[in-house]
């Protein structure tokens, strides 16, 4: 019995992590805060005074989630 029946281990081979530039992620990280504003807008504001869409579907969509993130909307 001079031969093993599990594989020899060797070292784990890392690749090499290469870093990502400002110039790469400045767009994407623009456009979430954008949306990541808007998404806010809808969820806290979209009534009353503020509202951009007429009636109370947006508002009806998006009560429990209001209450859930502690907007207050009554």
């Amino acid at each position: 019995m001079a031969q093993s029946a599990a594989p020899a281990t060797s070292s784990p081979v890392i690749p090499e992590v290469t870093p990502i530039s400002l110039k790469e992620i400045a767009p994407w990280a623009v456009f979430g805060g954008i949306l990541m504003l808007v998404l806010i807008y809808f969820v806290g504001a979209e009534q009353g005074a503020t509202s951009l869409v007429s009636g109370e579907n947006v508002h009806e969509w998006l009560h429990d989630g209001r209450h859930l993130l502690g907007f207050p909307c009554h």
